[in-house]
């Protein structure tokens, strides 16, 4: 399931397509998703009145949520993309009723998503919105006129269409605010996280590792826990059987870095799981660990590629600034790439400077600093953009790098050497905590929101 929810978070429907299948709004998913390796597509063309035709009159109400609808044509449509995704990217999809039953899921999980964000009341500024629509426009290669004029001759109301993109900026707000607010984080998990530093005496180990992971469903059977260690035990022996870690990784695991070889990517030990720190130390580089782990994910087959050491409280800081684009069901993840794609190119070319960019296209705030994010100690971006960055030198713009909060091109500016005072240190202890709590909060809070809505199923017509 945890591979299946990245993949459709990479394949939400493109701008036309999805708005002609359903007055209902959809919403992008949150799981995490990984930067696509590959050149991404172009944009789905915008289908003829013909199959809009067959579309609507095989159409019929999958489920009510809430207020909303989900219908058999846009599960149908999020199918195919799916399949369309994954024969690009070489993955293996579940079986068709499976499948099914996870895209309904998933779209039940944004409609839950959605409407709870219009009760909340989240308020999005008219700017904020103009430039959401703005990159729409962009993204389909079309100015914001012309863009009303296609809206207009596909029967779609522009109206409606904005307070679509008004709905997913306010999910994106909403998700952010109420998974932070639940994560809870005391001056006594402060401290114990100041005492593995200080114990470490300024050498701090760093790890590189990379993992299989074959998932287990929570509450799974005793027969399907048999079934994927198997699995698991399978990739293992492969491995040590000179089989090339990174292909075995593509073709096997099921997490969000299996496209990059299954590597996650150097880390302090204090911002691992505990049980990857216990798996690995005693190995050396380019070593496998002996047996599978185990977790509350799955088995995992772990790889240290790489350790080092580094001092606890001195640390390298990043300036750095960066365009966001946040993708939606109007502005698909693998246009917000191809966006900002184009924007480097515009940069490096000296057609357009990175300031100016930022503040006309970037969806977060910053955007009005010409996307300058300030002065920043490790630990103070999530784990995908502070990889990226410090992969960077100085001036150098990054491929596009995707988070849970958008599709981000990060440019760093300048670096320090600086040693932080006892304020800062907690800080960096809070963000580490915040960080490796984060997925839990989130979890928990989808969970109470589907809990609390209104979900009624419907079976096709006869």
């Amino acid at each position: 399931m945890i591979a299946f929810q990245r993949l459709a978070s990479r394949a939400l429907m493109s701008l036309l397509s999805a708005t002609v299948a359903t007055p209902a709004v959809q919403a992008q998913t949150a799981a995490p998703a990984a930067a696509a390796s590959a050149p991404a597509p172009a944009p789905a063309p915008a289908p003829s009145p013909s199959s809009r035709s067959r579309t609507l009159t095989a159409d019929y109400i999958v489920a009510i949520v809430n207020q909303e609808l989900v219908t058999a044509g846009e599960v149908q449509q999020r199918i195919d993309r799916l399949r369309e995704e994954a024969q690009r990217s070489q993955a293996k999809l579940p079986p068709d009723d499976e499948l099914r039953h996870q895209v309904v899921e998933a779209l039940i999980d944004e409609r839950v998503q959605i409407t709870n964000a219009r009760d909340v009341g989240q308020r999005v500024d008219d700017v904020e919105l103009e430039r959401a629509v703005a990159n729409v426009a962009a993204q389909n290669q079309l100015t914001p006129a012309q863009l009303r004029e296609r809206l207009k001759k596909e029967g779609i109301d522009y109206v409606r269409f904005r307070n679509n993109v008004r709905d997913q900026l306010q999910v994106e707000r909403v998700r952010e605010r109420e998974v932070q607010g639940r994560i809870k984080i005391t001056d006594a998990e402060i401290d114990a996280v100041l005492d593995k530093q200080r114990a470490a005496a300024g050498s701090a180990t760093e790890y590189n590792i990379a993992q299989i992971l074959v998932t287990v469903p929570e509450n799974a059977s005793e027969s399907l826990i048999a079934e994927r260690r198997t699995k698991a035990e399978a990739a293992l022996n492969r491995v040590r059987s000179s089989a090339p870690f990174d292909v075995v990784a593509k073709e096997v695991s099921e997490d969000g870095n299996k496209a990059r070889g299954g590597e996650i990517g150097m880390r302090p030990a204090d911002r691992l799981p505990d049980i990857f720190v216990e798996a690995v130390r005693g190995l050396k580089p380019g070593e496998i660990a002996p047996t599978l782990l185990r977790s509350g994910a799955g088995f995992h087959v772990m790889k240290l590629i790489d350790k080092r050491e580094g001092a606890a409280f001195s640390v390298t800081q990043t300036r750095a600034r960066h365009i966001l684009l946040r993708p939606s069901a109007q502005l698909s993840q693998e246009a917000a790439v191809r966006r900002l794609q184009e924007m480097k190119r515009q940069i490096q070319s000296g057609s357009r400077n990175f300031d100016q960019l930022a503040r006309d296209n970037s969806e977060d705030g910053s955007a009005a600093q010409g996307g300058d994010l300030g002065w920043v100690s490790p630990g103070g971006f999530v784990p995908e953009f502070e990889e990226a960055m410090n992969a960077l030198p100085i001036n150098g713009l990054s491929e596009p790098v995707v988070s849970r909060f958008g599709v981000h091109l990060i440019q760093v500016i300048e670096r320090r050497k600086t040693s932080l005072d006892l304020r800062q240190q907690r800080e960096q202890a809070r963000n580490i905590l915040r960080e490796q709590k984060f997925e839990e909060a989130y979890t928990e809070w989808a969970r109470d929101l589907r809990a609390r809505a209104y979900i009624e199923m419907r079976e096709a017509p006869q």
